[in-house]
């Protein structure tokens, strides 16, 4: 997995090379409060990618980012038999919300599987939740999990185990927030605790 996140640091360093800060732009109608300079992980206001998936919560609900709106909505790729990056941040988003205190209310976590051979509603409905009842797992067919992965350029691929069902998945640690009106505005590292992440929220969602 240090090769995983050390990829994922270089690919979060390159969209902050490409992307110019929208509010910045002086024609164009997306502009953001100067408190985004404050964000403590990579502002990706203005990203050309990852912006909208259409698959199914483990209530069987098909869902779009649109569905969210009016909440700060955080994504994250994993999957349930992931022994160490997908439980460890899970965890760590469970610990954002009780940080947030009345604010969690205003956000919505999701969880994407990227192994949809084994990850099945009824597994998503009892593993997601487990860790915050507000929290929703989704999921889609072997095309439409590699269309939304490619769509928000996560890397994953099969480890082979000891068996054919024993495998396991390298992937891309990170998560992606988007703000209430639905745009992507934060890439998130894996691993740096609750905090920095309940303080990037807090200003998305008390900014004007």
């Amino acid at each position: 997995m240090r090769l995983i996140q050390s990829l994922l640091l270089v690919l979060a360093l390159a969209t902050v090379a490409g992307c110019e800060p929208a509010s910045t732009t002086s024609g164009g109608d997306m502009k953001f409060s100067p408190v985004t300079s404050q964000f403590k992980n990579t502002d990706v206001t203005g990203l050309e990618y990852a912006k909208d998936f259409a698959l199914t919560d483990h209530n069987g609900k098909p869902r779009t980012i649109a569905d969210f709106k009016g909440k700060a909505v955080l994504i994250f790729f994993g999957y349930t038999q992931c022994p160490d990056v997908c439980p460890t941040t899970m965890a760590e988003m469970a610990a954002v919300m009780k940080e947030l205190g009345p604010l969690a209310d205003k956000v919505q976590v999701l969880f994407v599987t990227l192994d949809p051979e084994r990850d099945t509603q009824a597994l998503l409905s009892k593993y997601v939740p487990a860790f915050d009842p507000r929290f929703l797992g989704l999921y889609g067919d072997k095309a439409a999990t590699e269309k939304v992965a490619k769509d928000f350029k996560i890397f994953f691929q099969k480890v082979p185990g000891k068996s054919a069902d024993s495998y396991t998945i390298d992937h891309t640690a990170g998560s992606y927030v988007f703000d209430a009106q639905g745009r992507v505005r934060l890439f998130v590292r894996h691993g740096q605790g609750a905090a920095p992440i309940a303080h990037d929220l807090k200003l998305l969602l008390e900014a004007p």
